[in-house]
């Protein structure tokens, strides 16, 4: 038994404590008939195999995606001084075009960047809850398009100021 589930996972140790496993459910629940008892331990040794294979890989894949998100984490603990330029300017791009919607729109969107539910930003506007997903999905798409226009002219700005640098 701990050689072919050695066979199968590659770890000593691992085959071993399976096999016990196995054993273990021989021992608890045994097939019915004591002639089919080599081909119920093979195929309880299979699966045992398979699930910690399945369980080993998910480990990896969690461990890895939590590795990813550390280093993540701590490349952003310390931006760039360009990252921070950029990240500024699109807060105040983002800040500006806000003070262009009208205030319920402007409500609306805080809220539910605040995580407040459709019922509780309801309430607050004192509108009736049953429009709230009509009125956000609206009020985003004002956003958008103002957001838009105001990086055009933020390009347009720029663009001025370049070409009268360069003599254009």
């Amino acid at each position: 038994m701990a050689r072919k589930l050695y066979a199968l996972t590659g770890d000593r140790a691992a085959a071993e404590d399976l096999a016990q496993e196995v054993f273990l459910r021989l021992y608890r629940n045994p097939p019915e008939r004591l002639e089919a008892c080599g081909a119920w331990l093979h195929r309880v040794l299979t699966r045992v195999g398979y699930d910690y294979l399945r369980q080993r890989a998910s480990g990896k894949a969690l461990l890895e995606k939590e590795t990813a998100r550390i280093a993540a984490w701590s490349e952003g603990a310390a931006p760039s001084g360009e990252t921070e330029v950029i990240r500024e300017w699109e807060i105040d791009v983002v800040r500006r075009v806000l003070h262009k919607l009208s205030d319920r729109d402007r409500s609306a969107l805080l809220l539910r960047e605040e995580g407040y539910s459709y019922e509780e930003i309801a309430r607050r506007l004192g509108v009736n809850p049953k429009i709230i997903g009509t009125l956000l999905a609206r009020a985003e798409e004002r956003l958008k398009k103002k957001y838009g226009q105001e990086e055009d002219a933020s390009d347009e700005s720029r663009g001025q100021t370049g070409r009268r640098e360069t003599g254009f």
